[in-house]
């Protein structure tokens, strides 16, 4: 019987080695998996790689490092990016319909024409990106930092800015109906020829601290401040 059960506790402690010995392997194969609708490439690294007109829609990339990486015209639609990098990555006109990009993380992000309707972007930082032309109609960029991000010609009907910092961002001709500013930082905030006639949330402080010209136009009750227009971008 003490055989036994001494036969019995070696076999668990070698299929627990086992087991904790496969962990690693099968997540470095995840890492290697080819790209692919619902790919899961969860915590890999990702840098630097061609990706465009990948399809990775519905694809799990939460904590992924996707630095320096081309994604240019890539199907990304329901893709989880939750805390992901992806510093100087390139997503010009790519899919990212419903994509999850919570708390993800990018400095100078080409998102140029990139489709992020209904996007969750809620503190994601991404400063300094080009998201000109980008399609936000419902996208959730709550809390999040677009400082100095260029939105030219974006649309972001209905989109949720509370609280967002976007200190010096270049709203210039960005469609804002139904757009939220409630609570959102504007220090030197662009909004010259754009129509703010729509947007929901917006103060007399707020624009103060903004900078708009002649053809900027206003909600209801809120009047263009007398340092309008802004000095030139330094």
């Amino acid at each position: 019987m003490h055989v036994l059960v001494q036969r019995t506790a070696l076999w668990l402690v070698c299929l627990s080695f086992l087991l904790v010995a496969l962990v690693p392997a099968a997540a470095f194969a995840a890492c290697n998996s080819k790209p692919g609708p619902n790919v899961d490439w969860s915590r890999c690294q990702k840098v630097r790689l061609i990706l465009r007109g990948a399809n990775l829609s519905g694809a799990n990339m939460e904590r992924v490092d996707l630095s320096s990486s081309d994604l240019m015209g890539a199907n990304l639609e329901g893709a989880n990016l939750a805390n992901a990098a992806f510093t100087q990555a390139r997503f010009k006109q790519a899919n990212l319909r419903a994509v999850n990009l919570t708390k993800g993380f990018g400095n100078r992000v080409n998102f140029e024409e990139a489709d992020l309707s209904g996007a969750d972007l809620t503190k994601a930082e991404l400063p300094r990106a080009n998201l000109a032309r980008a399609d936000l109609t419902n996208a959730d960029v709550s809390k999040a930092d677009l400082s100095r991000v260029a939105l030219t010609g974006a649309r972001l009907t209905g989109a949720n800015l509370q609280k967002a910092l976007l200190a010096r961002a270049d709203f210039s001709a960005t469609l804002l109906d139904g757009a939220d500013f409630t609570g959102a930082y504007t220090l030197l905030t662009r909004f010259a020829g754009t129509d703010l006639s729509a947007a929901v949330g917006l103060t007399q402080d707020q624009l103060d601290d903004a900078c708009g010209d002649d053809a900027t136009k206003l909600p209801a009750g809120l009047q263009k401040p007398t340092d309008w227009p802004c000095p030139a971008e330094e």
